[in-house]
């Protein structure tokens, strides 16, 4: 489990395509520290799994399902990422429940500076809508954030968040641009609430 507090800055040193899969090698001395083989850490959000360690760098494994389903396929030498490691039993929880299971993938509509933050607008897949609300927690990229505002409707759905100075200089949520394309996790908790919700539809329709 993560929090959504990234911990590096990351980089992406090199990538190799294989068949139905990609393997890349990330830069990120803070969090290869005390790291292991088969240990997790969040990149851009998605929990990847450690098959090779070196010194400030890490190696893993991102099966096709994941490339298709998330942002890593856009990912080549050079690419900044957000690194997380997995928290441990006794950490501080800094952020919110986070599992490291993309849920979509949106695209940044716009990005509107002012002189204290920055307000980013994404554009949702409809399924997510539901789990978003005004001042609930949503992942960006692998980033804890507040959603502050949300709009459209059925395609053109979106959500805003906005960006202290702290979270632009130090995740990748700085370089976005319009058409970024950033990886989404839901808050889990609304999920387990809807599936609760349903099965107690369930029951009662089935009693009667």
């Amino acid at each position: 489990m993560f929090t959504g507090i990234v911990e590096e800055l990351g980089e992406i040193a090199a990538r190799e395509d294989l068949s139905d899969a990609a393997r890349f090698t990330v830069r990120g001395p803070i969090v290869t520290a005390d790291a292991h083989h088969g240990d997790s850490i969040a990149v851009n959000g998605v929990c990847l799994t450690v098959v090779d360690l070196r010194p400030g760098e890490f190696t893993v494994d991102v099966m096709g399902e994941t490339l298709r389903r998330s942002s890593l396929s856009d990912l080549s030498p050079g690419s900044r990422v957000n690194l997380e490691r997995a928290m441990p039993a006794n950490g501080r929880f800094g952020g919110h429940i986070v599992q490291g299971h993309v849920d979509g993938t949106g695209r940044v509509l716009s990005v509107s500076p002012s002189e204290n933050w920055t307000v980013v607008r994404i554009g949702v897949p409809a399924k997510l809508t539901r789990y978003l609300v005004e001042k609930g927690s949503i992942t960006v990229d692998g980033v804890s954030l507040t959603v502050s505002a949300v709009g459209g409707e059925g395609d053109d759905s979106w959500f805003e968040i906005s960006l202290i100075p702290t979270t632009l200089n130090e995740t990748n949520l700085g370089e976005t641009q319009p058409g970024t394309v950033v990886n989404l996790e839901v808050d889990v908790i609304a999920k387990y609430v809807e599936r609760l919700h349903l099965g107690q539809s369930t029951d009662v329709a089935g009693a009667k």
